[in-house]
């Protein structure tokens, strides 16, 4: 089995191929420099394996949440790939691939990852560790650090630049079920590849056409002015 995985939700940039059970990742931290990386990494890629596009099984990518263009390069270049070579596509959440990473690298069981999602709100995710592979507990949101629900049991560890933007707001609420704090952890699009290994088997795969991100915001373009004629009209009533 060979997947090709991409990643480009937040400042990191990567792309990974796995196959046979072995993974080999191409990644750079370079904030507004995806649109120039991601090819020419996808093609180091193929030509160290000593592969083309037409010996790929199936395309993975992050689906998000995260920053709106750079889920847009994603899910463009996955479906520009896709449709060129009729390969399926397979969706993973840039959480749940944090969430692995974390698993993988930390040996933790449960995770809690927050990116940073700017106007005071973070992505949030809790995530429980099973058979080697995460589990999204309860929905992935975007949200207030102060609305998230406490944790009341079990030890977890927070991963994501949320707990670097509101470290206060999310250590109080997880109380003291916090073990650690990893705040520089990005997503790597190796460990969308692993979660999509998995997916591959279950034969959970869509086609190029179908791949979309998911921004959790209902409307991306909600900018601070409009929220707060939104908060202004709201107390009036």
């Amino acid at each position: 089995m060979k997947i090709l995985a991409i990643e480009t939700a937040t400042d990191a940039c990567s792309a990974a191929l796995l196959q046979d059970n072995e993974i080999a990742v191409e990644y750079e931290l370079a904030p507004r420099k995806h649109t120039q990386l991601i090819l020419p990494m996808v093609e180091t890629l193929l030509a160290s394996a000593q592969l083309s596009m037409g010996n790929i099984d199936a395309i993975a990518f992050g689906q998000g949440p995260g920053a709106f263009t750079g889920l847009r390069i994603a899910a463009g270049v996955t479906q520009g790939l896709a449709l060129s070579t009729d390969l399926p596509v397979i969706p993973i959440s840039t959480l749940a691939a944090m969430a692995q990473q974390s698993h993988q690298q930390y040996q933790a069981d449960y995770i809690l990852v927050a990116l940073d999602a700017r106007i005071n709100e973070v992505y949030w995710g809790e995530y429980i560790a099973v058979d080697g592979l995460v589990a999204l507990n309860g929905k992935e949101q975007v949200i207030l650090p102060k609305a998230i629900k406490s944790i009341t049991e079990n030890q977890w560890i927070g991963v994501g630049s949320g707990w670097q933007a509101y470290p206060e707001a999310l250590a109080e609420k997880a109380e003291g079920h916090l073990e650690h704090i990893y705040v520089d952890l990005t997503p790597s699009a190796e460990f969308i590849a692993r979660l999509a290994f998995s997916e591959y088997r279950q034969g959970n795969m869509l086609a190029a056409e179908d791949a979309q991100p998911i921004y959790l915001r209902n409307k991306v373009a909600d900018t601070i002015a409009e929220r707060n004629l939104k908060k202004a009209n709201k107390n009036k009533n």
